[in-house]
């Protein structure tokens, strides 16, 4: 009998264990709501770009809720309230979504981790979702702090275990296939989209890596759970070209109705630093001869290189039924990366590194100003055990909130003084 991998989910205030926890696509695709995903990195130390992946819910929690609560509340809630807008930049919202998702955190993540087998890492998923029942009986109380507080939001924590593929070695490279439309509206990473993204399935080659998506069968815009990148030779003539600047990197507009990744931002920003030659253009399949290299991006991969693009060659094919139904074009790449990714990919591993170790704006518990500043320590019922003499307070000139309220802890009566 084989063994279950660990997975955890954390829901409605109590912990499900492995065997009672569905697969993580199944979960969403029966829960509405906006949600992300990250992982842990070196051994479990930390979690990736925890900070971003924050900002990035908080968006797409005020884009559904603003634009399209269906896929917030449930697709068949339906209210005669009017919602007042709402911004992601709300300090209400955001601060009621950080708290909300790291206090759920805090009680499956111990749990996972005590799990976790050597050379695991943690994937992890915060699902948010509207409750209407609660938003009905406060609707006229406005849109405040005391009704978010109330179970206007109920958070839902994945958490399943991921082995990293190991970047450079060989036959550890995509394989891609371009086989359907895109997405309608990708402002916003929602549930609802596990689902819609399930009927191209019948088109994965054998060993296919990821779906790529494209709405005029050309220009490739993402997959359907990553970013896509090309690196062009700007000419033909410089094949040989050892230099980036012989190379242009490509990838989809944001106007293009591609997912705004956070990965995605990070080799937009390596590339501007490193003076790579970037440009925001979907990649076109006619120019195909001019592609050197191709990786794609998400929150659990960081980077990987592409070996094999597969595109139909009648777009008119993809209503086959299946994938041995369509005759398929190869591009082939060389079985490591290329210079350009290489370089890529080191960069976002440094910035992995560095801003998962050196801020603790990323750690559970701490909220930050736009500037860094922590401004709010919410260690409530954190599992600490110990005497607190005195804090020095000045390390924290825009500190407005401490709370360390069911832990053990013995505070002495000078601590207060600093307050």
């Amino acid at each position: 009998m084989a063994t279950l991998s660990p997975r955890f989910l954390f829901s409605k205030g109590v912990v499900s264990q492995p065997a009672n926890t569905p697969p993580v696509t199944s979960f969403l695709e029966t829960h509405p709501g906006a949600y992300t995903t990250s992982r842990t990195h070196k051994d479990a130390s930390f979690v990736l770009f925890w900070e971003r992946q924050l900002k990035r819910l908080v968006d797409s929690v005020a884009i559904l809720y603003n634009s399209n609560p269906q896929l917030l509340f449930g697709p068949n809630k339906t209210t005669s309230l009017s919602l007042p807008s709402l911004s992601s930049n709300s300090p209400l919202l955001q601060s009621e979504v950080r708290e909300l998702v790291n206090r759920s955190m805090k009680r499956v993540l111990p749990i996972a981790l005590n799990e976790r087998s050597e050379g695991e890492e943690l994937s992890i998923t915060a699902l948010v979702s509207g409750n209407l029942e609660k938003l009905s009986e406060n609707e006229s109380e406005g849109l405040d702090h005391e009704r978010f507080g109330n179970g206007v939001f109920d958070v839902s924590i994945y958490i399943g275990t991921y082995v990293p593929t190991v970047f450079g070695i060989e036959g550890n490279g995509a394989h891609l296939a371009v086989v359907g439309r895109g997405r309608d509206d990708a402002s916003a990473k929602y549930s609802d989209w596990v689902r819609i993204r399930k009927s191209l399935e019948r088109l994965r080659p054998p060993n296919g890596t990821e779906l790529l998506l494209s709405n005029d069968g050309d220009r490739i815009l993402e997959g359907t759970v990553s970013n896509f990148f090309v690196v062009c030779r700007k000419d033909n003539d410089e094949a040989k070209g050892q230099s980036v600047h012989c190379f242009e990197v490509q990838t989809a507009p944001i106007i293009d109705h591609v997912l705004p990744g956070i990965i995605r931002q990070l080799v937009i920003e390596v590339c501007l630093s490193k003076g790579i030659p970037f440009r925001e253009v979907a990649p076109s399949w006619s120019e195909s001869e001019f592609w050197a290299e191709a990786f794609i991006t998400s929150s659990l991969r960081l980077l990987q290189h592409a070996e094999r693009i597969s595109f139909p060659s009648s777009w008119e094919s993809l209503n086959s039924k299946s994938w041995e139904e369509i005759s398929w074009k190869d591009k082939h790449f060389e079985e490591g990366p290329g210079m350009v990714t290489t370089i890529i990919q080191k960069e976002v591993m440094e910035k992995a590194a560095s801003e998962g170790r050196s801020s603790p704006c990323n750690w559970t518990g701490i909220q930050c100003n736009e500037a860094g500043s922590i401004v709010e320590i919410n260690l409530v019922d954190s599992g600490l055990d110990g005497t607190l003499n005195r804090f020095d307070f000045s390390a924290f000139p825009n500190l407005s909130s401490l709370n360390v309220n069911y832990n053990s802890l013995i505070i002495n009566a000078f601590f207060f003084i600093f307050l």
